[in-house]
Parts: C-alpha cells; structure tokens; sequence
C-alpha cells in the first residue's frame, strides 16, 4: 500500500511503513512542505496515496468532496511521538487495510479507531467544527 505522509507525521513514521513493506512519502521529503491542503489531497488522490495527517482539516475536504479516495488517516492523540503514532498505525495496518484500499476515513484516537466509509453523504460528516 502506498502512503503519504503530512507535516504533522514524523519522518519516523514514514521509515515505519517502509520498513514494513509500504511505499511512503513524506511532503517534506519532497520539497512540498508548504503545499496547500487541498493540493495535497489531490495528490494523494492522483497517486493512489492513503493520506496520514494531523490535521482535521483532511478529513472535512475529503468528505466534502464526496469523492471515494484517497482514504484518509487522521490521527488525534494526545502524543504523536513517532513511537506512539506507529504503535496506532500498526493497529490501523493489521485491522482496516480493507477500508482503506476501498476508501475510507480512519480517526485513531486512544481509545478506538473510528472508519467511516467513503463518499460520505451531504450533510453527515461530523468531522470538524459546525
């Protein structure tokens, strides 16, 4: 599976997924560490990328968008040390690689990891602010 990674994502987390047989990329890697949100879902889209972020923003454009890919994977803990974020990814990898080669959107927080399917209907997103 092929990955891209957010600026919130460590480099770590990238050699993680490497070292496990993934294709990954980090935005920084490519010199696209300002690259506006939008224009990073559209290449994660493009490229067949599962986006890793941070950043709720993801998740609202995606589902606003009403389109079925990229999956996204928005994680929401209290520590995102590398260390952290992988022992979650690891979960992610071994229990919704499904979801996510379907298309999907995967909150991790501590306490569950949360998958809705994609597209996501007009008017029940409930990803971000009202």
């Amino acid at each position: 599976m092929k990955f891209l990674a957010d600026m919130g994502i460590s480099h770590r987390s990238v050699e993680f997924l490497r070292q496990n047989g993934h294709e990954a990329s980090h935005l920084f890697e490519e010199g696209l560490n300002k690259l506006p949100d939008p224009e990073i879902l559209a290449k994660a889209r493009r490229e067949g990328a599962v986006l890793l972020a941070h950043d709720l923003d993801f998740a609202d454009l995606v589902a606003a968008s009403g389109a079925r890919l990229p999956s996204v994977v928005l994680f929401r803990l209290r520590s995102m040390r590398p260390e952290n974020v992988n022992r979650y990814l690891s979960l992610v990898l071994d229990q919704h690689l499904r979801s996510l080669q379907e298309g999907a959107i995967l909150t991790v927080t501590e306490s569950r990891i949360r998958s809705r399917r994609l597209p996501i209907k007009s008017g029940s997103t409930g990803m971000g602010a009202p």
